[in-house]
């Protein structure tokens, strides 16, 4: 048996031992506050639906309105190529598999607004419209047909109408316990944030909840909208977005952008608010830094031009929210807001073409660095921090149907289980 060498050293284990008790607090804060991705399915999109417009066959509907609008306005893969300029090589991938998914799972993410897109009611008709949402968003997941995500955006915490949000998010969580539970995808929305209070008040609100119905604390988590300046800078200068995120106590699961509503408070004129403003760049950086390794998601806004009218009145949108979305997905915001039946050609074809055409490359250097070879032979030296963003992207290409497991298991020579183990991603974490 070999033995091992013995080499001297100069400090006493009581030093190694007192270091190690003086950074055990730092060491705490950093597993709480920094815990990591979730390593689990992120929809690539949200879709919000006014809640009176809400029906059993709104899913369904709008990827009904999708396809019609691909085979009115794009009606073959060299069609929907030359409108998005997508490479001829992936024209065809791109678009049996947009068709595929609409056909299929046309919405990811539905989020049911109670909100800007529903407005003031009386009381007695959001009532209504709040227990009808939880009756429909429950009989949708036991009979299968539900999005892999679902939930509500509720109105803010601002004075004005706190009472009336309150109530419609106990109503509607009421009314899915009632009905069987909450359900796994269970996403809320609280929006037009301002203070950190208001993000506390919201974890009391949910904590309340699972204390009222006997569920695991934590159950409830809840997305942040961020639409008011206020959200990025406080007053006292400081990044007010990651106070929320702490003020969340583990409950926040993700940050949206709002587009319009904090291009709108900054001053920006409507002609000119877009996600590609210099001003929702500056909020989208911040929020990215206070979200990176806690755990919560981001999310995009959305455009508000609607592909509709003539052909060409289509494609012109279609060309801008394509634009947008990859623009989006190269800054690491993997998730956006979608508007219209029309936007979800452009958001998959978007999204696909994006892990598609980086594939080939991705799995060389990831199967090169399982393998020890890039540091020897490659032309690209990777690191384990590079390892996980590798295998998270083709992660990210599974989920959403853009790549499938055997063609990347063909040119990594990885089984999903290592992708995942590499990605830091509990076994099968992306299946729901």
């Amino acid at each position: 048996m070999e033995q091992s060498e013995t080499f001297a050293t100069s400090l006493p284990g009581a030093v190694r031992d007192g270091i190690a008790a003086s950074l055990a607090g730092v060491d705490a804060e950093l597993a709480r506050r920094y815990p990591g991705d979730p390593g689990t399915r992120q929809p690539v999109h949200t879709v919000y639906v006014p809640a009176d417009l809400l029906t059993a066959g709104t899913v369904r509907a709008w990827g009904d309105q999708a396809l019609a609008a691909l085979d009115a306005h794009a009606p073959d893969p060299a069609a929907l190529a030359a409108v998005l300029g997508l490479r001829d090589d992936l024209a065809e991938p791109v678009y049996e598999r947009v068709r595929g998914k609409l056909e299929r799972e046309p919405v990811e993410d539905l989020r049911v607004d109670f909100e800007d897109g529903y407005g003031p009611r009386p009381d007695a008709e959001e009532d209504a419209a709040a227990a009808r949402a939880a009756s429909l968003v429950a009989a949708a997941v036991a009979d299968g047909t539900a999005p892999p995500y679902v939930g509500i955006r509720m109105k803010c915490m601002e004075a004005a109408v706190r009472d009336r949000g309150i109530r419609t998010l106990d109503i509607f969580l009421t009314g899915l316990m009632n009905a069987g539970g909450l359900p796994p995808g269970l996403l809320l929305t609280l929006p037009k944030v301002t203070y950190a209070e208001q993000v506390t008040a919201m974890a009391r609100l949910c904590g309340e909840f699972e204390k009222a119905h006997g569920l695991p604390a934590g159950r409830i988590g809840f997305e942040i909208q961020i639409e008011t300046t206020q959200a990025v800078l406080g007053p006292d200068g400081r990044a007010t977005v990651a106070r929320m995120i702490d003020a969340a106590g583990g409950r926040a699961t993700g940050l949206h952008y709002g587009t319009f509503d904090y291009s709108a408070s900054c001053g920006v004129s409507a002609a000119h608010q877009s996600m590609d403003h210099p001003v929702a760049d500056h909020a989208k950086a911040v929020m990215q830094v206070a979200a990176a390794g806690t755990g919560v998601r981001l999310s995009d806004g959305s455009t508000n031009v609607l592909p509709v009218g003539t052909t060409e009145q289509v494609h012109e949108a279609w060309r801008l929210h394509h634009r947008l979305v990859r623009r989006s997905l190269a800054r690491a915001y993997y998730q956006g807001w979608d508007m219209h039946p029309g936007h979800l050609p452009t958001r998959y074809a978007a999204v696909y073409a994006f892990y598609r055409e980086g594939l080939p490359q991705a799995a060389s250097r990831l199967a090169a660095y399982v393998n020890r070879a890039g540091g020897a032979g490659g032309a690209i030296a990777d690191e384990p921090a590079t390892a996980r963003a590798l295998s998270g992207y083709l992660l990210r290409g599974l989920d959403c149907g853009a790549v499938d497991r055997a063609e990347v298991e063909r040119l990594t020579g990885l089984p999903r289980a290592t992708l995942d183990a590499l990605s830091g991603r509990a076994p099968g974490a992306g299946a729901g």
